[in-house]
């Protein structure tokens, strides 16, 4: 019996009639069909919307919002703008993702209601090789303190967590409070921005690198463009993330610092009452 989903999954799509039906076909065959999805229409010029539309009936919570072209992050803000559910994740348009995908993030968000983020692992894909690749040769899964979160979050390597948004599952509430938007003056790393942004404003991070989500790399898509006038981007987006971090591990540090010294004082105070009593 369905009830009111929990969980929303934003799928920002732009010219994508090639690959969106298998998206939408995998999203179809969740274990769990109680989520939302809302697919963000970016000013497509092929037939991205038609393909969309005739999936409505195979989603019992299903919405499209067609707007004009804005860039990804604008796509992504517009879809968080219509959020309404506890918990909400990102879906590429050209990616697929197995049948626990949508299950882990409610789960998982349920099993520890004290944390901010929760992440899974993910498969590398590509037209060059019929096997998928899962990321991370060490399977693992627990809470995560900020400073592990964000070295498995810029960890550019074997990292089962990475930057991306796809494989997080984030929290409504914690949007709304903090007014939280992708940056959109950036062609590329405007996720990892959000997402060591996010985990700095928050406590807990829980990750499982069991891979749910498979990231398909094409050789025209906009993360293989090696566009020059990129790499200023790539040094501002780079200084924004390390800023953000460097800043919250001194906040933290300070935060530590004053705890452990209320707790010394406390213990001081308590040993004096003591001796006055003897």
């Amino acid at each position: 019996m369905l009830r009111q989903p929990l969980l929303t999954v934003i799928m920002p799509v732009y010219n994508m009639e090639k690959y969106l039906g298998r998206a939408l076909d995998a999203l179809a065959n969740q274990d769990d069909l109680n989520f939302k999805l809302l697919i963000v229409n970016d000013g497509s010029k092929d037939n991205t919307a038609a393909v969309a539309e005739s999936y409505r009936d195979k989603f019992p919570f299903f919405e499209i919002i067609n707007k004009k072209n804005g860039g990804l992050s604008d796509a992504r803000n517009v879809g968080m703008d219509h959020v309404d559910t506890p918990y909400f994740t990102f879906h590429d348009g050209d990616d697929w993702v197995d049948s626990g995908y949508t299950s882990f993030f409610i789960d998982a968000f349920q099993k520890n209601p004290q944390v901010g983020m929760v992440s899974c692992g993910f498969w590398i894909d590509s037209p060059r090789k019929t096997i998928s690749k899962a990321i991370g040769i060490k399977k693992g899964a627990g809470l995560l303190t900020k400073k592990q979160a964000y070295m498995l979050i810029t960890n550019v390597f074997n990292s089962p967590v990475k930057g991306y948004t796809w494989n997080k599952g984030y929290r409504t509430d914690i949007v709304r409070k903090y007014k939280m938007r992708f940056v959109e003056d950036l062609a590329f790393m405007e996720d990892q921005i959000f997402n060591v942004k996010y985990v700095s404003l928050t406590n807990g991070f829980y990750f499982s690198s069991h891979p749910y989500y498979h990231y398909w790399q094409r050789s025209d898509s906009m993360v293989h463009d090696l566009n020059p006038k990129k790499i200023p981007d790539n040094f501002r987006a780079n200084y924004r993330v390390w800023h953000v971090i460097i800043k919250s591990l001194m906040h933290e540090k300070k935060v530590q610092a004053q705890e452990l010294k209320k707790k010394e004082a406390k213990k001081a105070s308590s040993f004096q009452k003591v001796n006055i009593k003897d």
